[in-house]
Order: C-alpha cells, then structure tokens, then sequence
C-alpha cells in the first residue's frame, strides 16, 4: 500500500526567541536556523521514516534543488514533485523558551499545483492506498474527489484552519484531523458538535494530553494519552503524529495502535529542536517507548 500527499513545501526559517513578541515588540533572535517544513512535507516525512511508502505531490522554486534533494534524503517519492519558475513557499517561525510557537507562512509554490499532473499522480492509486490533504495547497477539493472515486482513504487534517475549505472537502473525506483548537473552531462555525460532523471519522489530538478518535458511523471512542516529556519546540507535532498515524493504518496496524504510535512519535518530536528534520524514525520511537 501507499500513501499520496499533496501537500505544502517549505523552507523554515527558525528564530529562538527569549519570548514570543507582542504587537509593536523588537526583539533579538537567540538563535537562527533554516530547515524543511510545511505541514504537507512534514506528514510526508513522518509517514516514510515510519517506514511508509510515500509518494509526495507538489512543487517547489527551480532554484531549490537542495529542497528535493533533502526530501529524498528521508525516503520520499518525489515523482510528482514539480520544479516552477516561482518561489517555494517559506514559513518565518519564532519558537520561546517554553517550546511554543508562531508561525507566519507565505504560500509560494504550494498555491500554484496543476489540476492534470495532481490527477495524474493519483491516478496510479490503487483503492487501499491513502491520500493525505491539508490547507496548504490550491486543488484539495479535486483531489479528494478523485481519490474517493477509486476507492481511497482520504484524510485531510483541517490546518490552518478554514471552515470554507472543510466544507468543500467534507463530502469527499473519510476522517478529518484537528487539534483541539481546530476542532473547536469548526465545531462554531458549522454550529455542530463533533459527532454531527459529516464525515466517517474524526480525530482530535490533544497535545500533551494524548488524542481522541471517534467514528461518527459506529459511535465508537478511542483515547490515547501521551507520554510526559520536556517540550523545547512544539512546531510540528500534529503532523508528526498525522504522518505517523497514516503510516501505521497504511502498515495494517488498528486504530487505537496506529494512535499509540503516532503519540509516542509526537512526544518525541517535541523535545527536538525543527519541523521536517527533526521527525524521527521508527527505530527511535522505538528505543523512546521503551523507556
């Protein structure tokens, strides 16, 4: 089985900071670092270092063959990557001493994806295969509608959050994945709780406090709670998780492992300084669960 991403490429673009500014605030980076991110690559990254087999689809700036290049580095497809004359997107990150953050993100290349070659890559899907869409990307919508035409699992986690985009997405989705925030939000502006989302199945991570599945088919809850760590970047966590929670599914593994995995894999992430190049693999998840 495979997993198909279309999803959002960045270059990160990391400040340390003593604390997050406040409006009209100057402040001195502590420290300064450029990685790989968005929340598609991360997903991405984390689903093959879970030992997936990942096909990404988007773009990037003809001038960031380093881009490619590192992506490859960690197992990713990059087949229907393609190269434009325009910018690949980029995320300018502050990161405090407490490991949260704020992220503001220009869309570059990741809003410039091309409706045939999107369709063409997924066209070779088969019907146990796995698409993963997030909010980062023009054509969701056309993807989503593809893939669960041949039959595929379509899980789209709704970040950043637009109750617009849910809403072209959710008829063509087999789970939507949110944080608590997200949920919440959604939850207000469809006027819905979580159970009347219209879609098979949910899931909310929880942060600190683990994650939630629920199947608005069945009824049926699952909880996981997460291990206790000392978090120095939170920066993608969720899509840690996501990728690894993909990953386990695609892998065969049930729900409730696949939602044991992906915390620990989480868990992990956050104690590590970056986004796509500090995802660990499955062997350290493993070596960090057995602890």
């Amino acid at each position: 089985m495979t997993i198909y991403n279309l999803g959002s490429i960045n270059i990160d673009r990391f400040y340390a900071l003593p604390h997050l500014p406040e409006p009209g605030e100057t402040l001195s980076a502590l420290r300064h670092s450029v990685g790989l991110g968005g929340k598609g690559m991360n997903q991405s990254v984390a689903a093959a270092r879970a030992g997936a087999k990942v096909n990404h689809i988007g773009a990037i700036g003809k001038a960031d063959d380093w881009v490619r290049e590192r992506i490859e580095s960690y197992g990713v497809n990059c087949q229907f990557l393609r190269a434009l004359d325009s910018s690949t997107g980029h995320a300018i990150i502050y990161v405090d001493g407490e490991g949260e953050n704020t992220i503001v993100i220009d869309a570059g290349t990741n809003a410039q994806q091309d409706y045939e070659s999107v369709l063409r890559a997924l066209d070779g899907a088969a019907s146990n295969d796995t698409l993963l869409l997030q909010n980062e990307t023009n054509l969701q919508p056309d993807a989503a509608t593809f893939a669960r035409a041949k039959g595929m699992r379509v899980i789209y986690s709704a970040a950043p959050f637009s109750v617009d985009a849910v809403k072209a997405l959710v008829s063509d989705v087999s789970m939507v994945a949110m944080n608590a925030i997200e949920a919440g939000q959604l939850c207000d502006e469809m006027g819905l709780t979580l159970e009347q989302i219209p879609v098979p199945e949910v899931l909310v991570t929880l942060g600190s406090k683990g994650a939630m599945w629920r199947s608005n088919e069945t009824g049926e809850v699952i909880e996981v709670s997460s291990p206790k760590v000392t978090a120095v970047d939170t920066t993608a966590a969720g899509d840690t998780f996501a990728g690894y929670f993909a990953a386990g599914l695609d892998l065969g593994m049930s729900v409730q492992k696949s939602m044991e995995w992906a915390t620990q894999a989480a868990a992990l992430k956050v104690t590590r300084h970056g986004t796509a190049d500090a995802i660990p693999s499955a062997a350290e998840v493993a070596a960090f669960s057995s602890k």
